[in-house]
């Protein structure tokens, strides 16, 4: 199935949203595909290969509605990254770039329902992603949007997680492009579990 859509499994920064998790078999094949282009291209520098893996981690996003599920998807995904940083850089890898990986996704794996887009706390909530951007070399951008917002008002024709109505595109068409509900400032992206939430 992700070979019908290869391109973007092959693009580092290509967000997947997948709305019924489980334990991440989806996701976890994803990461991989993302994670073997970015050791293709960065294996031999290793704050490099650090911000791209990063950067890789950070686009994968799930929701599902069993805590169990969330907890065994991210720790999936957690042991899909650390086994090829160890496998490149051994003793070499820092604690701080696993820090920031396991926090990406604790915002990234979400407990949640997907049809009501809200969490399932006693209390339920509105479901919100962090939108990861690298500008500036290693400085990370976090904006985060309700995930509502996000998929009410997509454009059903394609779009992704984070792109978006009522604007027009350079070649004429409709484009949606959702508010986020906070902006974070910029931080270097192995410090991206220290911002407070």
């Amino acid at each position: 199935m992700l070979d019908l859509v290869r391109q973007e499994t092959e693009r580092i920064d290509s967000r997947f949203l997948e709305p019924a998790c489980g334990t991440g078999n989806f996701l976890a094949e994803i990461l991989r595909r993302k994670l073997a282009i970015v050791a293709t291209r960065y294996s031999k520098a290793h704050l490099e290969y650090q911000r791209h893996a990063v950067t890789a981690v950070s686009s994968v996003y799930g929701i599902d509605i069993l805590e169990d599920n969330v907890q065994a998807c991210r720790e999936r995904l957690y042991e899909v990254f650390d086994g090829e940083y160890t496998r490149l850089f051994k003793k070499k890898g820092s604690a701080e770039c696993r820090e920031a990986i396991r926090y990406l996704l604790c915002r990234n794996i979400v407990q949640g329902d997907a049809l009501t887009l809200k969490t399932v706390a006693e209390n339920p909530a509105p479901i919100v992603f962090s939108e990861w951007s690298l500008v500036r070399g290693s400085m990370m951008k976090r904006r985060d949007f309700s995930y509502s917002g996000l998929v009410e008002g997509a454009d059903t024709k394609g779009g992704s997680l984070f792109s978006g109505p009522g604007e027009v595109s350079d070649l004429g068409e409709d484009v949606f492009i959702p508010n986020p509900v906070r902006e974070y400032p910029l931080t270097h992206f192995l410090e991206v579990a220290c911002v407070d939430d």
